[in-house]
């Protein structure tokens, strides 16, 4: 029997062995995406970067083996185009959905100037001391309909990027810091319906939110356990995996909390996207099985 998470109309039956993967495989997840004909994208750390499934879990194609040095986002644009960030290459990359290479933006290896200490790796939000352009270690990024870029770049340094949508970097905002526009470890990012700006500042436990130009507009009043990043269905609930406390919360773009659900054997839960029948899937651990790395758990919608 499955387990029921959640309340109201956000409850939910976990399938943890919901992916079925080819013989042999083996995946450690660090994000996912839904596309418009429902199939679910997986970014894993691992021989097979990029698999794709259908919504019953089925696995279909792969993509990506060779590219990737630490996967740690994938996103869809409005036209349907797959954006990549890996973090240590420090690079952002748009593909086709069989994995044609349309653009790259970033030097690979490259790491700005922002006083993190390079062998502090992923853990180097530590010591930021200044804003240092793009990029350090980005962690997230968004698509406008117009195809401009917003892309947060957190392990090493503490901003928000906006790029044109032929990849020509147009500005920054930033800084390291707990206050208003400052950031320790922005790790995703959203666009919103009313065009704002919903940012994680992972590391302070809390979603500030912005205007497209980057002035800051509020804070949500939810405190988060290390909120990873952002999906928002039709409805306009947000769910969030917060990585440092192994929760799973449903919120208003206000920040309201509507469900919620976990504990700490689900830290590090990382990412989070949604399909056209309401299931919800998160990259987390499944319960009890840490060592087998992130996975893909669907969360069937009951409510």
């Amino acid at each position: 029997m499955l387990a029921t998470v959640g309340s109201g109309v956000h409850t939910f039956e976990v399938m943890e062995d919901w992916a079925q993967l080819p013989s042999g495989w083996s995946a450690s997840m660090a994000a996912v995406a839904v596309d418009s004909q429902d199939r679910v994208y997986g970014f894993n750390r691992g021989d097979h970067p990029v698999m794709v499934f259908d919504k019953n879990g089925r696995y279909l194609y792969s993509w990506g083996e060779g590219m990737f040095e630490f996967p740690h986002s994938i996103r869809f644009d409005p036209q349907g185009n797959v954006w990549i960030v890996d973090c240590v290459h420090g690079q952002v990359y748009k593909f086709t959905t069989r994995g044609e290479l349309l653009l790259t933006i970033g030097t690979k290896g490259f790491r700005s100037d922002s006083g993190a200490k390079a062998s502090d790796g992923i853990h180097g939000y530590h010591s930021v001391t200044r804003a240092g352009g793009p990029f350090n270690l980005p962690t997230d990024l968004v698509v406008t309909e117009a195809g401009d870029l917003f892309i947060t770049d957190g392990y090493g340094n503490c901003q928000v990027h906006r790029f044109s949508p032929d990849g020509k970097h147009l500005y920054s905002w930033g800084a390291p810091g707990s206050g208003p526009g400052q950031f320790v470890l922005p790790h995703g990012i959203w666009i919103d319906r009313r065009g704002r700006v919903l940012v994680a500042d992972r590391e302070n436990d809390r979603v500030q939110i912005f205007t497209q130009s980057g002035e800051f507009i509020a804070q949500w009043p939810t405190k988060l356990v290390g909120p990873a990043t952002f999906w928002v269905d039709r409805n306009d609930c947000v769910y969030v995996p917060e990585h440092n406390g192994g929760f799973f919360s449903v919120l208003t773009l206000d920040g309201g909390i509507l469900a919620r659900w976990g504990s700490e054997q689900y830290r590090s839960c990382h990412s989070v996207a949604g399909d056209a029948d309401g299931n919800v899937y998160f990259v987390q651990h499944a319960a009890g099985q840490r060592e087998r790395g992130r996975r893909i758990v669907k969360y069937l919608r009951k409510g």
